[in-house]
């Protein structure tokens, strides 16, 4: 084709040259000159909570999602259905089958709330957990946040032949000739789908994948994203190596960074290549405790001397005088409310400090020096830059970046400070998806399992590179599995003070084996001993929860601190999330205005999801809702329209309105005056959306 191409632009008639171009320009985006695969019968998913009535398309629970039948009638608990593929008649129980949506279908989703956890409740951020199929999903988010999304970071199944992913509700397994056709076709729907959340302006979509896929993903990123920079990065997640029979061990996975308009990588304090460079450049503190040869007490008697600390707080309260050689350290009374530290070994040796009381005092004054944790006795450890450090400051070797609540110095490298770009491979041992994913998981949540989450810190660094300077980010995640990218960005918040917010989306899978298990106690989807086990619901929220209170699922305090991070994890990360199930409404009662209550949690995401969701729990429907703490309003009878427009001047914080009107000139005419606020009709704004938005 380019040789063609290169033919047709040597036509001397400029307008048979340009009307050439534009066909072979069509015969290009066919699937003949670029990346190949079929397409598949329609992706169909079970949605078990929409009830079954005459004219349903239905499947069995236990059978093929894409075996379809048609509900003729219903007598008591049985349906009569018709086959759509033969036509032939049968009779189901209700409660063996299950209604089902097929690609392309016209849908009305909304959102259920299951449950919220709260940990920073003077925060009007809130992030959401989507229970759903990612496709029915996305096409609510497009509804949602079309061109708002800042980041989508993704890790869909890798396609390896065992049991990671399914297609129309079947897993696809190794012998299946059409597999990778499959997989292919299942990411280039949602792919697309992607797209029209992000920012075109300004965003970067992330996708890991591994060799069983990564050079079909590419031509198909490069076929759905023409306008963009693509470049894939290799990074070392298992640095033990996966055995290959025959081939070289694998100890790495690949990441597409997907780079739309402007964005752009943003440095950072390392290559991501050279580990040991990096730990060569972090500011050392000596310990003030001399120890080694030459080091007793006797040795330089005025080198010992208490340290007195405030025996509640643990914070620094004064010294005292250096002791006399034979005063026995016991016979020292402290200021009252203070413990008293002393340079002592921890086989009880007398030792010395590094220095003497008028210098300890002056470096305490300029921040250099640094209290530790608290020991069981309730003492601290001690540290101190030495003199060599000292000189680096005073020179400009290392920036001075703040000081910590005690007062000591936060210092870094000049060289080190956000400088470097990261290199196309990666290197960290914090990105080991067994120690800090499988391992992290096991602890949090006391043994139940997840097949290969992600390292926490490589999925915090990854969104890092591109959201750094955007502290209000909108962060996607449509394969949410475990629930890392939210714990990443909550992190990722809590180091840097940032306001992003996320939203994360997965199925409610049970495993294979656990299928099988509950299918033989006689169990089906749909079924609460069957949904409590499943991702969403077994590891996604249980870790959410967990994560932002600081303890396990026992109630048991988080130990350590975060890799990289003084933030210690029984303190939880500050943050506040909603747990919602995708549901689906009927469009009738959705235009006769019978479905306000149950949509409401559609208009607080479309509003910005600020503050708590609001819940309507009154039957009938007041003429105006106002909601201040939530940014946004609603009129709902618009006979009132006066006094709601009298309210929203008076409430300059309310910045998204929904009117409910059937005329679009009336709509019009209301919000005229509300320059610089959101503003949508209901219920045409919704119901127009996915009427007109399907066979995507």
């Amino acid at each position: 084709m380019a040789l063609l191409q290169d033919l047709i632009r040597q036509i001397d008639d400029p307008v048979l040259r340009e009307r050439i171009l534009q066909e072979t320009d069509k015969l290009i985006e066919q699937k003949k000159f670029g990346l190949v695969f079929e397409e598949h019968l329609p992706e169909c998913t079970p949605l078990y909570n929409m009830p079954i009535r005459v004219g349903s398309k239905i499947a069995l629970k236990t059978g093929y999602v894409s075996d379809i039948y048609t509900v003729l009638r219903i007598d008591g608990d049985n349906a009569i259905c018709d086959r759509r593929e033969t036509h032939e008649q049968k009779t189901f129980r209700l409660d063996e089958i299950v209604v089902v949506a097929e690609f392309g279908e016209p849908i009305y989703p909304t959102l259920t709330p299951i449950d919220t956890v709260e940990n920073a409740p003077d925060s009007n951020l809130w992030h959401t957990l989507i229970e759903a199929d990612n496709y029915h999903a996305l096409q609510l988010l497009e509804y949602l946040y079309a061109g708002k999304v800042d980041c989508i970071y993704i890790d869909p199944p890798y396609n390896t032949g065992a049991k990671d992913w399914k297609y129309n509700n079947d897993y696809v397994d190794s012998s299946d000739q059409y597999r990778h056709s499959k997989w292919l076709s299942m990411m280039a729907k949602r792919l697309r789908l992607a797209k029209k959340l992000l920012n075109p302006k300004d965003s970067v979509l992330i996708v890991t994948i591994d060799e069983k896929e990564y050079l079909h993903l590419g031509c198909l990123l490069e076929e759905v994203f023409q306008e963009a920079e693509i470049q894939m990065i290799s990074s070392v997640i298992n640095p033990k190596g996966s055995a290959r029979t025959g081939r070289f061990s694998r100890v790495d996975e690949y990441l597409f960074f997907v780079f739309m308009g402007k964005s752009e990588v943003y440095p950072c304090e390392s290559d991501m290549l050279r580990i040991v460079i990096e730990k060569e450049r972090r500011v050392r503190w000596a310990g003030l405790m001399r120890n080694g040869e030459g080091s007793t007490r006797a040795r330089i008697p005025s080198l010992f001397y208490p340290i007195f600390i405030d025996e509640i707080t643990g914070k620094f309260h004064s010294i005292g005088k250096p002791l006399k050689p034979d005063q026995d350290r016991t016979s020292i009374i402290s200021p009252k409310g203070t413990i008293a530290m002393f340079p002592v070994s921890g086989s009880g040796q007398e030792l010395q400090w590094r220095l003497y009381p008028p210098s300890f005092m002056k470096y305490l004054e300029k921040g250099y020096i640094r209290f530790g944790k608290r020991n069981q006795d309730g003492t601290r450890s001690v540290s101190y830059l030495q003199d060599g450090m000292i000189k680096k400051i005073e020179n400009g070797q290392i920036i001075i970046t703040g000081r910590n609540p005690e007062g000591d110095l936060e210092l870094e490298y000049a060289d080190s400070l956000g400088t470097k770009k990261p290199a196309t491979v990666w290197n960290m041992v914090s990105h080991s998806a067994s120690e800090h994913g499988s391992t992290f998981i096991k602890n949090l949540l006391l043994g139940r399992k997840f097949v290969y989450p992600k390292s926490l810190y490589a999925v915090r660094d990854t969104i890092r590179f591109v959201v750094k300077d955007k502290p209000g980010a909108i962060i996607l995640d449509f394969f949410a599995g475990s629930g890392t990218t939210l714990h990443a960005v909550n992190l990722l918040n809590a180091e840097d003070g940032g306001h992003r917010r996320c939203i994360t989306v997965t199925n409610n899978e049970v495993s294979a084996d656990e299928a099988k298990a509950l299918t033989a106690r006689g169990y089906q989807p749909g079924d609460e001993e069957w949904e409590k086990l499943g991702i969403a619901r077994y590891v996604n929220w249980p870790r959410t929860v967990c994560s932002i209170e600081g303890h396990d699922i026992n109630g048991n305090p988080l130990k350590g601190n975060y890799i990289g991070s003084d933030i210690p994890m029984a303190d939880g990360l500050k943050a506040n999330a909603a747990f919602f199930k995708l549901s689906f409404l009927d469009k009738t009662s959705v235009a006769l205005g019978k479905q306000f209550a149950e949509l409401l949690p559609v208009l607080w995401m479309k509003g910005g999801a600020i503050g708590r969701c609001p819940v309507l729990n009154t039957g009938e429907l007041p003429p105006m809702l106002l909601m201040p703490e939530n940014k946004m309003a609603v009129l709902i009878d618009e006979t009132y329209y006066s006094e709601f427009d009298d309210e929203i001047r008076k409430r300059s914080e309310i910045q998204t309105v929904f009117i409910v009107t059937d005329s679009e000139t009336a709509y019009r005419e209301m919000i005229r005056s509300y320059d610089g606020k959101d503003c949508y009709q209901l219920y045409r704004d919704y119901l127009d959306n996915f009427r007109i938005n399907t066979g995507r």
